[in-house]
Parts: structure tokens; C-alpha cells; sequence
């Protein structure tokens, strides 16, 4: 399973593992096991769209995330980005790239400086990588802020200074300083009111338009990945287990846990509520020290076979863009 859209893709991921090690003690270190936090993961993010990483919490999409924009130790596998492997650079020719992959952090408030004004937290990524001339830093910075619809006038002002909204505007225009072609927005709306969610998700759609830019849109609220998503990723306990285009996903899902999660997001309208079939799924996430054998999902699927407890679920493409891991459908 690789490509999800005919377009050609800036990333390409091939069985990306990241594995973090549980050890106890200080000096004499004992291994107790291994948390795999992502295992095993193919996929292609396709250029100048966005992709959706869904999922309940600690799934590892954070993870999967972050490793791919090299903040993560990556375990095993391939990181290709815009035909480069990422994985082979040295630290200087790292360094360079790093301009053109950029992250909006999910809380807007920790993800600043609270001691630096806002003219320096955007014009920090310009002067590291010296992006523009010294005299050039605070005109540039003012034209970062009006595009995300902040006011130049408030460049000498500190984040505590600002609502979680504009926070998080202030996040974006520190990621667009240096003109990257991807960006990560991890959780980035999580901890916005619902009106600014919405003001946010319509800055992260214009800002794509306007710049061509690519995006992994990671969040557990499957509503606001609707809007913003050209193709939505399920992942569950460090893998994928169905990937298409978004009108599929949300038209005709077909792995049970995706299924589960698209039958709990939220209607407004009380009478199309009450004639919606609700999935509760039993149980939490396994603990990823213990992973079940066969299909992870099998301890909360109400659909398991014997099968399901041997064998691992290979991909399956069940119609055009449209693949699921599942032995319903092998």
C-alpha cells in the first residue's frame, strides 16, 4: 500500500519504525521491552494536498508525525522527501532542508517563547537560517502577520499578550517564515474553541491555496478532518488500517475500528441523531508493550475469526485509492 492519489507525492514512506526502548534503573540499565510506537508504516503524502491522520489517542500518529519531519530517532525504514532520503543526510545537509518542512504544534500557548515578543519568535527561524538581510527581518515579519490575519502593530507584544486563537496564528506565521513546502499541523486545533477551530481550519486552507503547500493534518476529531482533508489515514496501535480519498472514508468505511470512529462523530441535527447506530467499542488500546498477535484490533472487534488471532491483516485495494487491512476483506 503506497499511493493514494495520481498526483506525484513529496513524501514517500516506505515501512517507517520507530521503536522506543523501556529500560529500569539508572547505571545498570535492565530492557523490560520494546514500545512500537509506529510499525511498519507505507504510505505517500501526495504534493500540494493534505493528508489525514486519524486515531484515538496513542495510536501513535504524534509519533509518526514527528518522525518524519526528523524530530523523532527513526528506528527502520525510508523517508523520501521530494526525492531525497532524508535518512542519509549528514547533520549540515539536514540542517539546509530543514527550511522546507515546518510544524504548528497542538498547544498554542507551549509552543512559544513566553519570554520573547513576537517579532522575535517568527523572525528566529529567518536569522538561523538567514533567510533575508538583517534590515529586511521586520518588514518581513510584518508581512508574515497580515497573512495570517494578525495586526502588524502587535510585532512588540508576548504570547500571554494574545487569545489561544491568535496564538496559534503566531504558530503558523513562524512556519511560513521560511517558505517551506510542508507543513505538519499536529493537533493544531485541539485546544481552540469551536468558533476559532473553524477560523483556523479556513487560515490552513486559504495558506494552502496561496502557497501550494503540503500538510499532514493530524487530529482524533474526525469532523474537522472532513473539512480540511483530501484523504484521510486510520492508524491503530503504531499501524495503518485503512486509507482513501475523504468522501470514501466517510461514505463507505470498511475496517471495523473506522467504522467505530466515523459513527461517533457528533450530529447537530437531534432527528438524523436519534436514527444514527452508534458503535461503542470495548475496552482501550492494548498496552503497545503487549501487542496482540495476528490483528491488533481483534481484543475490540466484534467481527473477529480465529484467523484474526494467527495472522497479521495484509492490504487489501478494494476499489481505486481505496485499501484496508482487515481479513473481512482478504
Amino acid at each position: 500500500m503506497t499511493t493514494i492519489a495520481k498526483t506525484e507525492p513529496l513524501y514517500r514512506i516506505r515501512n517507517l519504525k520507530v521503536y522506543f526502548p523501556l529500560t529500569k534503573g539508572v547505571i545498570f540499565k535492565k530492557k523490560l521491552g520494546i514500545v512500537k510506537a509506529v510499525d511498519g508504516i507505507t504510505i505517500d503524502i501526495p504534493r500540494g494536498q493534505t493528508l489525514g491522520l486519524v486515531g484515538e489517542s496513542g495510536s501513535g500518529k504524534s509519533t509518526f508525525g514527528r518522525a518524519i519531519v526528523m524530530l523523532t530517532k527513526v528506528t527502520e525504514g525510508e523517508i523520501e522527501f521530494n526525492g531525497v532520503n532524508l535518512l542519509t543526510l549528514s547533520k549540515r545537509k539536514l540542517r539546509e532542508r530543514r527550511k522546507d518542512f515546518q510544524v504548528v504544534f497542538q498547544d498554542p500557548f507551549a509552543s512559544l517563547n513566553p519570554r520573547m515578543t513576537v517579532e522575535s519568535i517568527i523572525a528566529e527561524p529567518l536569522r538561523v537560517h538567514h533567510a533575508v538581510a538583517r534590515c529586511d527581518v521586520r518588514t518581513r515579519v510584518a508581512e508574515l502577520m497580515e497573512i495570517v490575519g494578525l495586526n502588524p502593530s502587535y510585532i512588540r507584544r508576548f504570547p500571554h499578550e494574545f487569545s489561544g486563537g491568535q496564538r496559534q496564528r503566531i504558530g503558523l506565521a513562524r512556519a511560513l517564515a521560511l517558505r517551506p513546502k510542508f507543513i505538519l499541523a499536529d493537533e493544531p486545533i485541539s485546544a481552540l474553541d469551536v468558533s476559532i477551530q473553524a477560523q483556523i481550519i479556513n487560515l490552513l486552507r486559504d495558506l494552502q491555496k496561496q502557497f501550494g503547500l503540503t500538510y499532514l493534518f493530524i487530529s482524533h476529531d474526525l469532523s474537522a478532518v472532513r473539512h480540511v482533508s483530501e484523504h484521510i489515514a486510520v492508524m491503530y496501535l503504531g499501524k495503518l488500517v485503512e486509507v482513501a480519498n475523504y468522501y470514501t472514508i466517510y461514505s463507505e468505511p470498511l475496517h471495523p475500528y473506522t467504522k467505530a470512529l466515523i459513527s461517533a462523530i457528533p450530529i447537530p441535527n437531534p432527528k438524523m441523531k436519534s436514527e444514527k447506530h452508534r458503535i461503542i467499542l470495548k475496552g482501550d488500546i492494548p498496552n503497545p508493550l503487549n501487542v496482540p498477535t495476528g490483528c491488533a484490533f481483534r481484543t475490540r472487534c466484534q467481527y473477529k475469526t480465529d484467523i484474526c488471532r494467527k495472522e497479521l491483516p495484509q492490504w487489501k485495494e478494494v476499489s481505486d485509492g481505496h485499501r484496508v487491512a482487515c481479513h473481512l476483506y482478504q
